[in-house]
């Protein structure tokens, strides 16, 4: 009778624990329902990259490790009751404050999975750091749900709505069928322990030196379909726990030393013969300028949001930009020229400032580079330059605003400064706008004062929104992407025609390049052809010329620069491409999620190798013709990898040094 007393008890005991069964059961249900109807929309490309089974158990892996997290916080806090959980209104507590922890984190999971669909349509991945950078800009994101995922977004708010109210009646229904039971303090010092060493094996998930994390999922090529068998809580909470580590984001690509890294980058031909004077700024040089010039060009940067190669004809795209077109016959066209990244200040940290992509943050937007950061506009402030930027939104999404004024622009524009706008978007003026802004400033100049002039386009960003009776629409409806093209292409066109006849045209380059490509995707680990985007230079006495050669964002500034006969110092590491004695690096890189790629091209084509986190580097074969990738078995010569890995790791070893700025000069 003793012994069945007894196992009656250890029972009471353990049906305490059911909020937990409960909890479990039904999330790892409602993760992998989710995941198999995600899954489900892209299924040619998960099915091409994982067997199914795999990628069924693998995200049961990856939902166990955040289950456990939820259930471990609880057991952790909740266990000191453990004493007192004999008596009944303790264990009424104690079902209270497990079923309300759970119904919250049932709540957040339902929530996180059901904001997914419209983020992966619009960035090919589960959400990270982007979905919550961007909750701080409420007017812009609300209207691109708005107007691009209607659906999605009722639907969210509506279910989600309906989850809160089953789960409260669920609550209520549980605690009115809650009898407080028998239990033996003895076994609930037993089982508790054993649930918190279950719970963390869990979260574990291996017996391997190191515990699982996102790497430990990444078993296909294609990045899209490694998120997918996470679950995007854990993916949002990587991200948060992340920006800790953003200063050395880029140093798990290798295990080089500081020294050994600015050694190896010195090493590239048009940067070996030079001197880099100030220790503390291991890669300011003095670069001289190859046009000499009596008085210093204007310098004017037009940052056209989103426009890919994929929408320029001659570059293999569409035919939605003819000014582009007869434009390029006028000056330096860049037929091989790829962006570092996949966001608008990605583009600008290239373009402004020269600086590598990291996994991190852009610069534009990290703490440490608020100031004493190197722009263009601080090394020309320094020559004698009136410094301004001008954009048609609000100067202070993402945080372009503090970054740019702390680092060297005088001026900024943004769209309280327009005083009768012929149209206004969700992100801000048009671009007919923002270019005559551009005309009227560079106009009214002072010509005694050279001007540098960063000019940021926003028409040609989702919902796509612009005047109407503009142009021509090249499909229907009017608010697609493929017609706002067209129409930045038309403003464009308006732009240099006014230039052109305008007395700040002789004394003037203007630089035309693409911060990014729109909705950079691909089930490769880095999808070269949606880096690919237009360059062109022009203006003043330029002359026209083809560079085929591959260039990267970073190369501009200094080519600029040198163009408009500005000689100064530098910590930018891209090449001067106007310097005719030394052969083109034909290199670009570009940072992919995790992933980071180094195109170069060589006389069998353009290879992509591929650096990745926890896992061995890849070479492939890069076709841009079909714009496809295609493995190479060969071994990767240690020495091509030291390269790579260096000018990965870089970056990182500048921006926690503080040493990416030229220092005052006595």
């Amino acid at each position: 009778m003793r012994a069945a007393t007894s196992n009656n008890t250890l029972w009471q005991t353990l049906a305490l624990f059911k909020p937990v069964a409960y909890f479990a059961g039904a999330t790892l249900a409602l993760l992998t329902c989710c995941r198999l109807l995600l899954a489900g929309l892209y299924a040619e490309r998960v099915d091409s990259a994982i067997n199914w089974l795999d990628f069924i158990v693998l995200g049961v892996r990856a939902d166990l490790i955040q289950v456990g997290y939820f259930t471990l916080i609880p057991l952790l806090v909740l266990s000191p009751l453990s004493v007192v959980l004999h008596k009944s209104i303790a264990q009424r507590w104690w079902r209270r404050l497990w079923t309300a922890w759970f119904l919250i984190c049932a709540l957040v999971l339902w929530f996180m999975e059901i904001s997914t669909p419209a983020f992966l349509a619009q960035y090919d991945t589960r959400p990270n750091r982007l979905f919550f950078e961007y909750l701080a800009y409420p007017k812009e994101v609300f209207s691109t749900l708005i107007h691009g995922f209607a659906g999605w977004l009722f639907t969210g708010i509506a279910s989600t709505l309906v989850f809160v109210y089953l789960s409260y009646r669920w609550y209520k229904k549980s605690e009115h069928n809650f009898q407080a039971r028998a239990i033996k303090r003895r076994y609930l010092i037993a089982v508790i322990p054993v649930l918190i060493v279950t719970t963390l094996f869990g979260i574990r998930s291996t017996l391997a030196h190191r515990p699982a994390n996102p790497a430990f999922f990444a078993v296909t090529s294609d990045a899209m379909v490694n998120s997918l068998i996470l679950n995007s809580t854990y993916t949002l909470e990587y991200a948060l726990y992340n920006l800790k580590h953003e200063a050395q984001a880029n140093r798990v690509y290798g295990k080089l030393t500081d020294e050994e890294i600015i050694n190896e980058v010195r090493k590239v031909p048009y940067l070996a013969n030079l001197e880099f004077p100030f220790a503390e700024y291991p890669t300011v040089h003095y670069q001289p300028a190859s046009a000499k010039r009596k008085v210093p060009l204007n310098i004017v940067v037009i940052l056209e949001e989103s426009l890919g190669a994929n929408f320029v004809e001659s570059l293999g795209g569409k035919p939605l930009t003819p000014n582009l077109e007869r434009l390029k016959k006028q000056g330096w066209w860049f037929e091989n020229l790829y962006a570092t990244g996949t966001r608008s200040v990605r583009g600008i940290e290239a373009v402004i400032s020269g600086f590598l992509p990291t996994r991190a943050r852009s610069a534009v937007k990290l703490s440490g580079s608020q100031r004493q950061f190197f722009t263009l506009a601080d090394a020309l402030s320094r020559e004698g330059y009136h410094t301004e930027f001008i954009y048609g939104g609000q100067a202070h999404f993402d945080n372009m605003a503090s970054f740019f004024v702390g680092n060297g622009f005088q001026s900024v524009i943004d769209q309280d400064d327009y005083e009768f706008p012929k149209f206004v978007g969700s992100w801000g003026v048009s671009d007919q706008d923002l270019l005559n802004k551009l005309h009227q400033r560079l106009s009214q100049a002072d010509n005694s004062v050279p001007q540098f002039t960063l000019a940021f386009t926003s028409s040609n960003h989702e919902p796509f929104e612009f005047p109407d009776s503009e142009i021509t629409l090249a499909e229907q409806p009017k608010q697609t992407v493929n017609n706002a093209v067209k129409y930045a292409d038309h403003a464009l066109g308006e732009f240099f025609a006014k230039a052109q006849k305008s007395d700040y045209w002789q004394n003037t380059l203007f630089l035309v390049v693409a911060d990014h490509d729109t909705r950079v995707y691909g089930e490769e680990l880095v999808p070269v052809d949606k880096f690919h985007i237009p360059g062109l230079i022009l203006g003043a006495d330029i002359q026209p010329k083809t560079v085929s050669e591959i260039a990267s964002q970073i190369d501009l500034a200094p080519t600029l620069m040198s163009l408009a006969g500005v000689s100064t110092y530098t910590p930018t590491i891209g090449q001067d491409l106007s310097r005719p004695e030394f052969t083109p690096a034909n290199r670009a890189m570009m940072q992919f999620g995790d992933n980071y790629g180094w195109l170069e091209g060589s006389k069998d084509g353009q290879i992509l190798t591929v650096l990745q986190v926890e896992q061995p580097p890849q070479l492939f074969h890069f076709e841009p013709e079909q714009k496809i990738l295609l493995p190479l078995k060969e071994s990767v010569s240690g020495e091509h990898i030291r390269k790579v890995t260096s000018y990965a790791m870089l970056p990182s070893v500048l921006y926690q040094r503080r040493a990416y700025y030229v220092p005052k000069l006595k």
